[in-house]
C-alpha cells in the first residue's frame, strides 16, 4: 500500500472517503458493503475514525485492514492521545506497523463522555503536535503522518491565527498533509490556506465535504464541532427540513457546487464524510465525474 504523502505528489486531485467503526457485527456487514459499492470510485485512500481513548481500535484497525486487504485501497488509520500513555502510543502504532498501515491521522481527541474531566499528565501528550514529533521520533519514515486542520479555529481556540501557528507546529514535527473539518462557505478554505502558506505551509491541504442529508441532524453536529451553518445553508434547507428526499437532493446540489468550486480554485482534492454510507457521496461523485 502507498503512503499518502507520495499519492499527493504524483496527483493533481485525490479522493478519500472517512467511515467509522461500527459498534454491531451487522453494523461491519453493512459497512462492508458500503465500502464495496464505493470502491467501484476507485478512491485514493480511505481512513476510519478512532474513538476517544481507544474503545474501538480494534474495530477500527479490522475495518482497514478490510480495506487494505479486500480492495487494495490505501487506508489511514486515526490514532488519538486522549487517556492513552506514550507508551501505550508505541505499543498501539507497533501494532499498526504490524499490520503493514502505512498512513496515520494523529489527534489530539476529545475525552469520552464517561470521562469527560480527563486531563493529560505527564506521561500523556497533550497536544496533537506532540504525537506527531513522536511517531517521527520513534518510528522515522515507516508512517504518512496527516493531521486535522480546522478552517474556522479550533472549538477551542477561535483565534484563527493562533491556530495557524498550531497547525503550522503538527508540520513542523513531521507531518505530511492536512484534512480539515467540514465548512460550508468555501471562502473559509481559501483564507485558512493562505494563512498556513503566509507561515511557510507548504503541506496539501485537502478541504473535508459533508453532505448535507438532514438538516437538523447538521445543525446540532455543527454546534458540537464549532462548524457555521452558514445563511446561504439555512436558506436552502430550513423550508425543506422535513422532506428527506428534497433534502438529500439539495444537499448533492451543493456539495456538487461546493466541491467544483473547490477543486478549480486550487484544492488538491476532496475528502468526504460518508456516516458509513453509499448515498449521496456516490451521486455526488457520479456528477462531478460527468462534469469533468
Amino acid at each position: 500500500m502507498d503512503k499518502i504523502a507520495d499519492i499527493l505528489k504524483k496527483k493533481e486531485h485525490v479522493c478519500s472517503f472517512e467511515f467509522f467503526p461500527p459498534k454491531t457485527d451487522k453494523g461491519f456487514e453493512n459497512l462492508v458493503r458500503t465500502i464495496e459499492q464505493l470502491a467501484v470510485f476507485k478512491p485514493d485512500f480511505i481512513s476510519c475514525t478512532y474513538g476517544a481513548g481507544g474503545g474501538n481500535r480494534a474495530k477500527t484497525l479490522d475495518v482497514v485492514q478490510h480495506i487494505q486487504q479486500q480492495h487494495k485501497i490505501t487506508e489511514l488509520t486515526h490514532l488519538t492521545c486522549v487517556l492513552h500513555t506514550k507508551n501505550e502510543i508505541r505499543n498501539i502504532l507497533e501494532d499498526i506497523r504490524s499490520r503493514g498501515i502505512k498512513n496515520v491521522l494523529a489527534l489530539r481527541g476529545d475525552p469520552p463522555q464517561d470521562n469527560p474531566g480527563w486531563k493529560p499528565g505527564r506521561d500523556n501528550f497533550k497536544y496533537s503536535s506532540e504525537l506527531c514529533r513522536f511517531i517521527r521520533d520513534h518510528f522515522g519514515n515507516d508512517f504518512s503522518i496527516g493531521v486535522a486542520g480546522f478552517p474556522e479555529g479550533h472549538i477551542l481556540c477561535p483565534d484563527k491565527d493562533r491556530d495557524a501557528q498550531y497547525l503550522k507546529a503538527k508540520i513542523d514535527n513531521g507531518a505530511d498533509f492536512v484534512i480539515t473539518q467540514l465548512f460550508f462557505d468555501n471562502k473559509l478554505y481559501f483564507d485558512y490556506a493562505a494563512r498556513l502558506r503566509k507561515l511557510g505551509v507548504t503541506a496539501p491541504i485537502i478541504p473535508g465535504i459533508l453532505p448535507v442529508t438532514n438538516y437538523q441532524g447538521l445543525v446540532k453536529f455543527c454546534g458540537t464541532c464549532g462548524a457555521t451553518v452558514t445563511e446561504e445553508v439555512k436558506k436552502i434547507f430550513e423550508p425543506i427540513q422535513n422532506d428527506p428526499e428534497a433534502t438529500i437532493a439539495a444537499g448533492v446540489r451543493f456539495a456538487v457546487r461546493q466541491c467544483r468550486e473547490l477543486l478549480d480554485g486550487g484544492a488538491p482534492g476532496l475528502h468526504f464524510y460518508c456516516l458509513n454510507k453509499i448515498s449521496p457521496t456516490d451521486k455526488i461523485l457520479a456528477e462531478l465525474r460527468k462534469q469533468k
